[in-house]
C-alpha cells in the first residue's frame, strides 16, 4: 500500500509510534527533527508524498520506506555527498554552432567552453543541496527542521509549531505543480535571489523565521567551507582542462 493509505489506516498516533520504532532500529535520533517532520504528514494527509510505498507493502513497510528516504536525504547532504559527473555527453554540434558565430575561437577554446558549461551544470545541481544544508544548520535552533529527502510534499522545512516553508534558490525555479499544491494552504514560500537581477531576499527569510543572522555573505562563506571540507561534493570530470594544474 501507499504511505498515505498506511497512515490513514493506522491513524496518526499509531503511525507516529511505528515511525519512532523504525527510526530507533535505524539509529536515527527521532527527536532531532524526524518526529517534527513525520507528525506533519500524520496529521495533514495532503502533505504525504505520493510516491512512497508499493502494492505489496504493509503499513510498517510503507512507513519504513519514508524513514529510509528521510535518512538517505540527511546523509546525502552537501557536506557528506560524493557527486557523480554528468551522465550524458555533449552534442559535438554545439561547439560548431559557437565556433561558427565566434570565428576567433580555437578548437581548444571551444573544448574549454564545453567543459566549463558541464562544470557549471554540476555546480547548479548541488546548489540547492548546499542552500538546504545552510538553512538546516542555521534554523534548527529556532525550531525549524529540514524535511530531508522530500519527505513532506512541496515543503522543505517544518517548524515545531506546525508552520511550513518551501524554499527555492531563484524566483523562477518553482514549477507549476508545486505552485498549484501550495495554493490555498499555509505553506510559506521563500526564494534566495531574483531571477532577473541580483537582489537577495535574506531579509524576508529572517522575518519569516524569526532570525537576524542569515545573509548572502554567510551563505557564500558556508559554500566555500563546504567545498573546502568536501571537494567531492562537486564532481570534476577526468580530463577537464580547467582542473589541470598550471
Amino acid at each position: 500500500m501507499k504511505l498515505k493509505e498506511a497512515i490513514i489506516k493506522l491513524g496518526a498516533a499509531s503511525s507516529v509510534a511505528t515511525a519512532k520504532y523504525l527510526s530507533d532500529t535505524l539509529n536515527i535520533d527521532w527527536d532531532d527533527g524526524a518526529s517534527v517532520i513525520f507528525k506533519i504528514i500524520s496529521e495533514d494527509h495532503a502533505r504525504i508524498p505520493g510516491n512512497i510505498g508499493a502494492v505489496n507493502d504493509d503499513e510498517e513497510m510503507a512507513i519504513s520506506k519514508w524513514i529510509h528516504r528521510y535518512k538517505g536525504g540527511k546523509e546525502g547532504c552537501a557536506s557528506l555527498r560524493v557527486s557523480n559527473p554528468p551522465g550524458t555527453i555533449d552534442d559535438p554540434v554545439i561547439e560548431k554552432i559557437i565556433g561558427s558565430r565566434i570565428g576567433t575561437l580555437s578548437a581548444n577554446d571551444l573544448n574549454k567552453i564545453t567543459y566549463a558549461h558541464r562544470l557549471g551544470m554540476s555546480a547548479e545541481n548541488i546548489l540547492g543541496l548546499i542552500l538546504e544544508e545552510y538553512l538546516a544548520d542555521n534554523l534548527k535552533a529556532y525550531g525549524w527542521h529540514c524535511a530531508w529527502g522530500e519527505t513532506v510534499k512541496s515543503v522543505d522545512f517544518v517548524h515545531v509549531d506546525g508552520r511550513l516553508l518551501q524554499i527555492k534558490n531563484r524566483s523562477n525555479s518553482e514549477n507549476s505543480s508545486s505552485g498549484a499544491i501550495r495554493k490555498g494552504t499555509q505553506i510559506e514560500k521563500w526564494f534566495r535571489v531574483k531571477a532577473d537581477r541580483i537582489e537577495y531576499m535574506w531579509d524576508s527569510l529572517n522575518k519569516i523565521c524569526g532570525t537576524v543572522h542569515l545573509s548572502e555573505d554567510k551563505f557564500v562563506e558556508f559554500v566555500q567551507n563546504t567545498l573546502k571540507a568536501n571537494p567531492d561534493c562537486l564532481a570534476v570530470e577526468d580530463g577537464n582542462p580547467w582542473a589541470r594544474k598550471p
